[in-house]
């Protein structure tokens, strides 16, 4: 059986993980621990943990149990004096750590309980913060912060950095060993992919790995984020902390939403990810495939069947 490791956080795991689970792969789901919004943000601070919120999507994601439980992981609190805006799943997660005294054996129980297929890892188990450097040398702490920017978003981000700096969870780096193939993205660049490669050897597992590498690109820019970016910049920057040649296919999305679809995006100054094809001559070892990934509907995301599909017809390939 093929082994696959996804790497990101945020809904473009969820995406990925949606779609390859109905195909006979061993998954594993590394996710990024740098959420420090919401309800993750909250119970973070207040009880020490790691933040729950990735963790929980993925588990949701993987799951073979019923639908009910699928929705009660995924239910949010509307109303209720200290209840109010958590989700059923980061509170459940959350008694888990307390009862079990360890955030990997939380995530293994709750894993059994919703009977899900393939492994979920923290990229690392050490508390972290994630720190963005703009381009007029404005700091900017906390994910969420970039994530849903305070500050000018029209302005550049020239780094990002963990501080205290972050180890690898050791399974993490195991899994990317044993990988046939490691999936990255899509997902928010700064803040929901690059930051699982600022964690202390994972970015040198995954350039000494065997496994083919795959980059799932982006449809929309993100405001704050990737403005203006064009298809070669979010492989630019992606190289930039992942290393140059090591991704050897890129996935881009050739389907083009529709204008309803549209609307809300542009308000939130958000773009169709352009395709920039010349450029692309700068990434000589990457295979380029083009396909009909995305998803018509008001969130405008990867459909995750067609888009495992097409990993799958790459997996099957090699």
């Amino acid at each position: 059986m093929k082994k696959i490791v996804v790497i990101g956080g945020g809904t473009g795991v969820f995406t990925v993980l949606s779609g390859l689970k109905k195909y006979p792969y061993d998954l594993t789901a590394i996710l990024t621990m740098a959420d420090n919004g919401g309800s993750s943000g909250v119970l973070r601070e207040e009880f020490g943990i790691l933040p729950p919120g990735d963790i929980r999507r993925a588990l949701v994601a993987m799951s073979n149990s019923s639908s009910l439980l699928a929705k009660l992981f995924t239910y949010r609190f509307k109303d209720g004096e200290g209840l109010k805006g958590h989700s059923f799943g980061n509170l459940f997660l959350t008694a888990l750590e307390r009862i079990t005294g360890d955030f990997s054996k939380a995530i293994n129980e709750a894993a059994k309980i919703l009977s899900i297929k393939g492994k979920i890892l923290p990229v690392t188990l050490d508390k972290t913060r994630l720190f963005a450097k703009l381009e007029n040398n404005y700091l900017v702490v906390g994910e969420t912060n970039i994530d849903i920017p305070k500050h000018d978003p029209r302005l550049s981000i020239k780094e990002i950095f963990l501080n205290p700096p972050a180890s690898a969870n050791r399974e993490a780096i195991k899994a990317i060993k044993e990988a046939d193939f490691i999936i990255i993205g899509p997902g928010d660049l700064y803040s929901s992919i690059l930051p699982n490669f600022l964690v202390k050897g994972i970015k040198e597992a995954i350039q000494k790995s065997k496994a083919k590498k795959i980059y799932v690109l982006n449809i929309m820019t993100k405001n704050g984020e990737t403005n203006n970016f064009k298809a070669s910049d979010f492989v630019k920057t992606l190289e930039k902390y992942l290393g140059k040649g090591v991704i050897d296919y890129i996935l881009v999305n050739s389907s083009k939403p529709k204008a309803k679809y549209l609307k809300k995006y542009f308000k939130e100054k958000s773009q169709v990810v352009v395709f920039d094809k010349k450029n692309f001559t700068n990434f000589k070892n990457c295979k380029i495939i083009t396909a009909r990934l995305l998803r018509q509907g008001p969130l405008l995301r990867h459909d995750p069947d067609k888009l495992a599909k097409v990993i799958a017809k790459i997996v099957e390939s090699v």
